[in-house]
């Protein structure tokens, strides 16, 4: 199957680079999706601009795809889910949860000068890097592209019901399924509240398992597209 990573805010399509191979040993066919903004142009890109980039790897996938977001890009999954209902397959959401209609996309850090920068670990100690070794941490802080403020502050709209019909996994990384499901009958994430096929899977990782458990991560993105 044809599985489209799109990782969260700060991250490149590079941050996919163990798990592609992976990916790739077991049968499938990964396409990292670099987001303008992101790595790619428009260093000023909006939401609208990385949905289209994602819509155009869904429309050219051989058949219907798996789409993983992974963090906020969890968003941006549903999004496309919302846009091509017919298309996609399936939707796997990494550490995250979509956004509601009206509300804004990532706005979760100060923006400064047009862009949201990485803040630095302090927001994320505990279970969210636990797992993260200093060379790594080092990599990832080095690697983190700032994200445009037309990305953070943009208002998500989600137009096509069908989106619900779509499959859903939740892959719980720092936080467990119980926790995850707790969130989601509770109101906390009303998307997935009213999706009609959601599945919750653990992962034994901090909320970056694409760097720190790269092969349990493509284990486990690969049962999900059985």
């Amino acid at each position: 199957m044809d599985i489209l990573l799109i990782g969260g805010l700060w991250l490149t399509g590079s941050a996919w680079d163990e798990v592609v191979p992976a990916l790739q040993a077991l049968g499938h066919k990964p396409v990292a999706v670099t987001l303008p903004g992101q790595g790619a142009e428009p260093v000023d890109a909006t939401l609208d601009d990385q949905l289209a980039t994602v819509v155009a790897a869904v429309d050219g996938a051989a058949g219907n795809p798996l789409v993983v977001g992974h963090s906020a890009a969890s968003t941006l999954a549903w999004l496309a889910a919302d846009a091509r209902p017919e298309r996609v397959a399936k939707v796997a959401l990494i550490g995250g949860f979509p956004s509601a209609d009206g509300e804004q996309h990532a706005a979760f850090f100060e923006v400064a000068d047009g862009v949201m920068r990485f803040p630095g670990w302090g927001p994320f100690e505990g279970a969210d890097s636990a797992d993260l070794d200093e060379a790594t941490r080092d990599r990832l802080a080095a690697g983190a592209v700032p994200v445009p403020e037309g990305v953070a502050h943009a208002v998500v709209r989600l137009t096509d019901e069908r989106r619900y019909d779509v499959p859903v996994t939740v892959v719980c990384p720092e936080f467990s399924p119980a926790q995850a499901r707790e969130w989601v009958d509770g109101g906390d994430v009303p998307e997935l509240a009213k999706a009609k096929h959601v599945e919750y899977v653990d992962i034994d990782s901090g909320h970056w398992p694409m760097f720190s458990k790269p092969v349990d991560l493509a284990l486990v993105l690969a049962r999900i597209a059985e």
